[in-house]
């Protein structure tokens, strides 16, 4: 991914801090970061109420239902824009040297905070990377993309052929390696970047649900056991939803899902499934020619029916490959924010992440 920043956003930054003397009344020291990754700090007064700034989205939806009406909390993206495109102006800034706390996700979605981190360094704010202690990913380049189409070509043989276990055990050989040299590859190249895509996989999110718990109970120890009893709510609520995506994509016909956008492997990972990504991280990345011939040769031999596209972005790729090979493009929304039409419907993190799950059942049994 690649991100820029307005340096004078920054500048602003520093300097709305210089005047307030690095001050901010509602906390009352730096932030430290404990064995787990959730934030410590000095707690607030008990009168006050947390003032939290949080990146996107999901970490809205997340903190929201950790925090209750305990505190103020406001995503800094606003509904129906691209994260990835997305930079601080000098409002922004402001707005969080006056805030209490800023939750982000991490590894490497917010290509800004590093920036923002080094300028708040030593003031009061309080900062939480969510995904802090996961195990990310390495992302997605177009590069990789042949290996990932190699996985899914392998799982289809797999499906096919498993009842000859000798002709099986020549393929995984040569599917060994096959690995081999594209570890090689790896080694000898910097792709660069994580995948930071975490919240996909409920088990996952469960995880940034209790790191940001745990900061939250930092800041205001007062109300550290209203903030557990509303994070093991929302983790009940997450718990099912990863048994209902367990129960609904354990029987599917197929196992492999073609994407617009390398954004589900956490998922798949966690329901035994291979994404096969048309380009890389970036959901404005254009595959090259080869890449899209591949795609669509792989779509053919596997008589793929859909193409999965997402939200916040152009699905033309989709739509092209799925024009070629006679298929329909659907949406498989990677959550990073709400749309107008998800908003008029109601639409959660939970509900959208259901609609995802229904998408990918029609898919893998067609």
């Amino acid at each position: 991914m690649k991100f820029r920043i307005h340096h004078l956003a920054i500048l602003s930054l520093s300097a709305l801090l210089i005047a307030a003397g690095c001050g901010n009344n509602a906390v009352n020291s730096s932030t430290t970061t404990n064995a787990s990754g959730a934030a410590e700090a000095t707690a607030l007064p008990e009168s006050s109420k947390l003032n939290i700034k949080v990146s996107f989205y999901p970490i809205y939806e997340f903190t929201k239902n950790v925090a209750g009406d305990l505190a103020d909390v406001e995503a800094l993206i606003p509904a129906g824009i691209e994260p990835h495109d997305w930079e601080p102006t000098a409002k922004d800034m402001a707005e969080i040297s006056d805030a209490d706390m800023l939750i982000y996700n991490g590894a490497g979605m917010e290509g800004w905070v590093d920036q923002v981190l080094e300028s708040v360094s030593g003031t009061p704010l309080i900062t939480v990377e969510a995904s802090k202690g996961l195990d990310i990913m390495e992302g997605t380049e177009e590069e990789e993309a042949d290996h990932h189409h190699e996985e899914g070509e392998h799982a289809h043989e797999e499906e096919e052929h498993a009842h000859e276990e000798g002709e099986h055990a020549h393929e995984e050989g040569e599917h060994a390696h096959e690995e081999g040299e594209h570890a090689h590859e790896e080694h000898s190249h910097d792709h660069g970047g994580l995948d930071p895509h975490v919240w996909l996989n409920p088990t996952l999110a469960i995880q940034e649900v209790r790191n940001i718990e745990a900061a939250l109970a930092a800041a205001a120890p007062e109300h550290a056991e209203d903030f557990k009893t509303n994070a093991d709510a929302y983790v009940a609520k997450l718990e099912q939803l990863d048994q209902e995506f367990k129960d609904g994509l354990k029987d599917t016909k197929r196992k492999d899902f073609i994407t617009q956008h390398a954004a589900f492997g956490y998922l798949a990972k966690q329901y035994g499934l291979t994404q096969v990504p048309i380009a890389g991280l970036s959901p404005e990345q254009e595959p090259s020619a080869a890449n899209m011939s591949k795609i669509v040769e792989f779509a053919k031999e596997h008589k793929v029916k859909t193409i999965f596209f997402e939200t916040l972005v152009s699905s033309s790729v989709a739509d092209t490959i799925a024009k070629e090979i006679g298929a329909k493009a659907a949406v498989l929304n990677p959550i990073e924010g709400l749309t107008e039409e998800d908003r008029s419907q109601n639409l959660d993190y939970l509900g959208i992440m259901r609609q995802n799950l229904e998408a990918l059942k029609s898919a893998l049994n067609e």
